[in-house]
């Protein structure tokens, strides 16, 4: 049996992955809106993912003989000023999740909870990825997206970005 806060943290955690993959929807409609159909790939991948995550914390969950209650989304906006300020939200955001994370990782050394710690080592270096590929766009734009041949080729290239199940996700 996990520890009760341990299991509040991961149920909300669950709550706060699929919250990131509707925000991440809500980015891809915008640059889809903006003729950005790179952009909008790369977003939809991203959510992709972000269930994944959600969803492996739900089954370990219920492997664990836990009770997973869904929380309710929160809604998106959908305005933004210019195409870097979803990028920059995005970062922002995905710093906001590694925090989360490591909340949970902490809450569960305080009570030797060592297999919820094994199992979020996986998420801990994930979001190492998340944060870098974020940070990596931003900076990309912020190079290329003043110039619309470089905004082109940009878009281009994350176009060809696909989504792999996490085939190497945390052990349940």
């Amino acid at each position: 049996m996990l520890n009760e806060k341990v299991v509040k943290l991961l149920v909300e955690q669950v709550k706060k992955e699929f919250d990131s993959a509707y925000l991440y929807l809500d980015f891809a409609n915008y640059y889809d809106e903006h003729g950005l159909d790179g952009f909008a790939n790369w977003f939809e991948v991203q959510a992709q993912e972000e269930r994944d995550h959600a969803m492996m914390i739900r089954r370990y969950l219920l492997d664990n003989g836990e009770k997973v209650r869904l929380l309710a989304l929160d809604s998106q906006e959908g305005q933004y000023e210019s195409p870097m300020i979803p990028l920059q939200s995005a970062l922002e955001h995905e710093r906001f999740v590694t925090a989360s994370i490591h909340e949970i990782y902490h809450a569960a050394s305080e009570v030797r909870d060592y297999r919820t710690m094994e199992f979020l080592d996986w998420f801990v270096a994930e979001q190492a990825e998340e944060e870098k590929s974020a940070d990596e766009l931003v900076r990309k734009m912020e190079l290329f997206g003043s110039d619309g041949k470089g905004l082109y080729a940009l878009n281009q290239e994350l176009l060809s970005r696909v989504h792999v199940p996490a085939a190497d996700g945390p052990e349940m």
